[in-house]
């Protein structure tokens, strides 16, 4: 049997923050609080396909671009309708070297962690 990847964990410096920011990207809900940290996930929680995401406190400071990113893909609009959704949510771009002729946008989240907007839509 092999494994599956069930938890991403990301550190940052204000837990609460980034978790009203990802609930609000993907749909998720905070499934629990522990020591300062915050995990959250799909309705029917841990263990399902979805890895849940935990966000860790940490003071250490975001020095350069992220060795692993998420990339995430619309599930009801096509990709312009979601970029728009995104950036009012506190999302921003982010320029790690992209030419500008990428079928996808790649953007940051509130505390500058970036990730991609991918062009397919999925369901």
């Amino acid at each position: 049997m092999a494994c599956r990847i069930t938890e991403l964990v990301l550190d940052c410096r204000d837990p609460e923050r980034l978790a009203a920011f990802w609930c609000e990207v993907l749909g998720f809900s905070v499934i629990e609080r522990e020591e300062g940290a915050i995990e959250i996930g799909p309705a029917e929680g841990p263990g399902g396909l979805q890895p849940t995401l935990v966000l860790s406190p940490s003071d250490d400071p975001k020095l350069r671009k992220l060795r692993l990113h998420i990339d995430v893909n619309a599930t009801d609009r096509d990709q312009d309708a979601e970029l728009t959704r995104l950036l009012a949510a506190g999302a921003t771009h982010a320029d790690v070297g992209q030419s500008g002729q990428e079928p996808w946008y790649v953007l940051a989240d509130p505390e500058g962690n970036e990730f991609c907007l991918l062009r397919r839509r999925v369901t």
